[in-house]
């Protein structure tokens, strides 16, 4: 009857449930989670900034930190079974658009050292500030794990 059916659709559920990807040996995400990996294989990956897997920035220039961020977002995809180039979509959140602009040849090579050729979909957003003080960006990813 009934109870069966609300059993059967409750374990259907159970079973499309989003699994959360943390990559071995970082510390904890606190409130938030770095990777959600849905059943369909999309990865949602949280905004990454200049920190390492300790929650230590790297540098407090904007070319390391981007370096940082972008490794972090490859880590990621990675604990979940994916490669670089299975990355959609990146948002840059900038706090610095100014400092962007002028070290384009420098964004342009660290981001081929950690992407490689791989381009996708991107948008760029300048804001007022970050959630920690020291970040001068963060980038949120999408991808698609196969």
């Amino acid at each position: 009857g009934a109870c069966q059916n609300e059993n059967t659709i409750r374990n259907e559920r159970a079973d499309m449930t989003h699994k959360t990807i943390h990559p071995e040996g970082w510390a904890a995400a606190k409130g938030y989670a770095n990777g959600m990996l849905t059943p369909d294989g999309v990865l949602h990956i949280g905004g990454q900034i200049g920190w390492d897997e300790n929650k230590n920035f790297v540098s407090d220039d904007f070319i390391g930190q981007m370096r940082q961020a972008l490794k972090n977002i490859t880590a990621i995809v990675e604990a979940a079974g994916g490669v670089p180039s299975d990355v959609a979509r990146l948002t840059w959140f900038v706090t610095d658009k100014q400092d962007y602009l002028a070290r384009q040849a420098e964004v342009g090579a660290v981001y081929r050292e950690v992407f490689g050729k791989h381009f996708p979909a991107m948008s760029m957003v300048i804001v007022a500030g970050l959630v920690e003080d020291r970040a001068l960006l963060e980038i949120e990813a999408t991808a698609h794990i196969t």
